[in-house]
């Protein structure tokens, strides 16, 4: 059974356990995580891609045989890290205050509240003895909010186990995220010549020359079928820097590029005009490219997808289907053939701001649907 008294207290000690990231402080509380799932006699296996920022998986095994069991797996997973604490807190970061039904703190949203319910989950079915067929394994990760790079990624790769479906926790308010935009994270690199700043005719500007090309990168119109939970491509220019000397015509200059694109689009065409259009003012360039994400569907008609949104009207749980204009970790099961989706319970406009909280209620109604959930499923 899903205790509310006992959610609260464990929202509030995975909040009083720092895991800023950067720099990539999660160490205490996997450990935290680790012990509390093998106290339930749970199977769990650590996973480390970085020293000291393990990657817990924990597994509550099903009656199929076990090559069965683990084929029809549903993986259930958060992540452990926050961004950092900032400034202008009216509690203390790590304090898991509670005030007016709301439990503050970093993280408490995103996502330490949905850790919290999957921990509960977890320990709800063990102490029930719940016999289900299908393992359930719970995934808490690292490195979510710097990229996943020693998180979810490798931990795909590596795991011994594929599950035939999963579920990111992490989301506000039983949002259910079926779609998002890929990304391309790009740096130009223009080139020119030096010269006197008196005499700049004598040199090549390329902090002008980049000025060019980031005019006519904003006006580019790409080809693409238009989505109702998206809005069109964007292109953002997050930094730039060039130039050594107010007097001296500048021979270098680098920005980046931070572009969002729709399923349907091929992001090596995108890449190839973007290498059109800065060479149409400058041929002295290099394209370096940091990251590529490919956009993510789940289908409509998906069973799994289906079976989360009829057990919460079932509930008296409204979920909002939605699309996510930014990268969620749901895209790296796309390379695997895993079919997935995004939902969670934090209190929408919070996640990475001061005073950061979850409501209590939302976040005990969403423990119960997660074991609900996770019952109907087994029987799929």
């Amino acid at each position: 059974m899903i205790k509310k008294d006992r959610l609260i207290s464990l929202t509030q000690k995975v909040i009083s356990i720092n895991s800023e990231n950067p720099p990539g402080n999660e160490l205490e509380l996997s450990r935290f995580i680790q012990k509390y799932m093998e106290s339930l006699g749970l199977y769990v296996e650590i996973y480390e891609f970085a020293k000291d920022r393990p990657n817990i998986v924990a597994i509550y095994k099903g009656s199929l045989p076990r090559k069965d069991a683990q084929k029809n797996a549903i993986m259930i997973t958060p992540h452990i890290d926050t961004v950092p604490f900032g400034r202008g807190w009216k509690y203390h970061p790590l304090s898991g205050h509670i005030s007016k039904g709301k439990i503050y703190g970093r993280g408490a949203s995103d996502d330490k509240g949905n850790l919290a319910a999957c921990m509960e989950l977890m320990r709800s079915l063990v102490e029930d003895k719940i016999k289900l067929r299908k393992d359930v394994i719970m995934a808490a990760t690292v490195d979510e909010e710097t990229g996943s790079c020693y998180g979810l990624i490798p931990l795909l790769k590596k795991m011994r186990v594929t599950p035939a479906f999963a579920l990111v926790v992490d989301s506000d308010e039983f949002d259910t995220i079926v779609v998002q935009k890929g990304l391309i994270h790009a740096r130009i690199l223009i080139f020119g010549r030096k010269a006197h700043g008196a005499y700049n005719w004598r040199g090549v500007n390329a902090i002008e020359l980049a000025a060019k090309v980031i005019s006519r990168l904003k006006r580019l119109k790409f080809k693409y079928n238009r989505h109702r939970l998206l809005r069109a491509p964007t292109i953002n220019i997050g930094t730039i820097h060039g130039g050594d000397k107010v007097n001296m015509v500048a021979d270098f200059c680098e920005f980046s590029v931070d572009l969002r694109f729709l399923p349907g689009m091929d992001y090596k065409e995108i890449l190839d005009k973007l290498k059109f259009t800065i060479g149409s003012v400058t041929n002295k360039f290099k394209l370096e490219i940091d990251n590529i994400q490919e956009p993510y569907e789940i289908t409509r008609d998906n069973p799994f997808l289906r079976c989360y949104i009829d057990t919460a009207k079932r509930m008296g749980i409204t979920t909002k289907i939605k699309g996510s204009e930014g990268a969620t970790v749901i895209t790296f099961f796309k390379k695997y053939g895993i079919p997935a989706f995004a939902t969670g319970f934090g209190a929408h406009g919070t996640a990475h701001t001061e005073n950061e909280y979850i409501f209590i209620d939302t976040l005990y109604k969403g423990a119960l649907l997660l074991e609900r959930f996770v019952k109907e499923y087994d029987a799929l």
